[in-house]
């Protein structure tokens, strides 16, 4: 497995994920695998990863936020964002990088407090102004080269759950979080 640079998220120190509390994300090739399917009645179909919103929902109970910002709008998208109780979200972001900065805003966090997360160009303005940069290891070449870390998993397939864990267990609130369970 490629280790692009030292740049997986497995590979860095703990240190690097304190004080991060906003989790923002686009959506298609990151929490999907990119593919949009119709149904005959011109219906969307997204798939999502359970592990993925699961991870979402610990993530909140550890009293972290989670934004959505999207290149296209998707009633899919919006349902999900509703599932999950999403903290804000943008879609049909033509400019993802003002939208950013106004979610920061509304949410009253720093660029240093934030997480983003992305997979193509539209999201690397992003990626360079939140406090921890994350590519998805699928993510284009372009992507990956500007951001600070690279996921060791696709998009849509567990690359969200391994953030949020990474960051949970660095910011020791794993077993909190895991005490209803035990």
């Amino acid at each position: 497995m490629d280790d692009f640079g030292g740049k997986l998220i497995t590979q860095q120190p703990a240190e690097r994920f304190a004080g991060l509390k906003l989790i923002v994300t686009d959506v298609d090739g990151v929490l999907t695998d990119g593919g949009i399917s119709y149904t005959n009645s011109g219906e969307e179909i997204k798939t999502f990863d359970v592990k993925d919103g699961a991870g979402i929902k610990y993530w909140q109970r550890g009293g972290g936020m989670v934004a959505f910002l999207t290149g296209r709008a998707s009633s899919v998208v919006m349902r999900r964002a509703e599932e999950l109780a999403i903290d804000f979200r943008i879609m049909n972001s033509k400019n993802k990088l003002p939208d950013f900065y106004r979610i920061l805003e509304i949410l009253s966090v720093k660029p240093e407090e934030t997480v983003y997360v992305g997979d193509d160009w539209p999201d690397i303005p992003c990626i360079r102004e939140a406090g921890l940069g994350v590519a998805v290891n699928d993510a284009t070449v372009e992507t990956i080269k500007v951001a600070d870390v690279v996921t060791t998993r696709k998009g849509g397939h567990g690359a969200m759950r391994e953030i949020i864990d990474t960051i949970l267990y660095a910011q020791g609130k794993v077993e909190a979080l895991m005490e209803r369970y035990l």
